[in-house]
């Protein structure tokens, strides 16, 4: 009965947390010297004084290796424009597409975002089958404002408004 019980919160929970609507943001860093980048919406703010957020990886990802206490790298907030930078940080590599990679003191960063951070990992906890990498942001950029790229209920959604509080832009430039 106990290992079924497991097995029916687990589900329940997945269900529950594909409820909860997140943007969508690439953690951008070095491998072994040379920009890449993994498609993340575990993402939040710990503090704001100091300026801390943390990012949760799962413990099996290759990413790991390249990311630890002290690292630097990038948060990348993406816009509903750059599904397809999405898609391929997600493993659905598309021949042919260029990432836009700009560089903040040697941090990658995706040209084009609604918003970077640079940050660098001050503490990393171990959490089930995650990583926590806690960390302080050391340089914040924002980009042009325009519609977020959205997860919802297993797939990328659309934010919609009753009533415009927003001129969504449609030119972008973050670099």
């Amino acid at each position: 009965m106990g290992q079924e019980r497991a097995v029916i919160h687990t589900t329940l929970l997945r269900t529950v947390m594909g409820r909860f609507a997140t943007g969508v943001t690439v953690v951008s860093f070095l491998a072994e010297g040379r920009p890449s980048g993994m498609t993340a919406n575990a993402f939040m703010s710990v503090s704001m004084h100091p300026p801390l957020v943390l990012i949760s990886i799962r413990r099996e990802s290759q990413v790991n290796r390249f990311l630890g206490e002290g690292v630097r790298f990038g948060i990348n907030v993406l816009a509903e424009s750059q599904i397809e930078l999405c898609r391929q940080f997600a493993g659905k590599v598309m021949p042919g597409i260029e990432v836009p990679f700009i560089f903040q003191e040697e941090v990658p960063l995706l040209a084009g975002s609604l918003a970077h951070l640079a940050v660098r990992a001050v503490n990393v906890v171990e959490a089930g089958d995650h990583w926590l990498y806690i960390s302080a942001v050391e340089y914040v950029r924002l980009g042009t404002l325009r519609k977020p790229l959205v997860f919802f209920t297993g797939g990328y959604r659309q934010v919609q408004a009753h009533t415009p509080i927003i001129n969504w832009a449609s030119e972008v430039d973050c670099s």
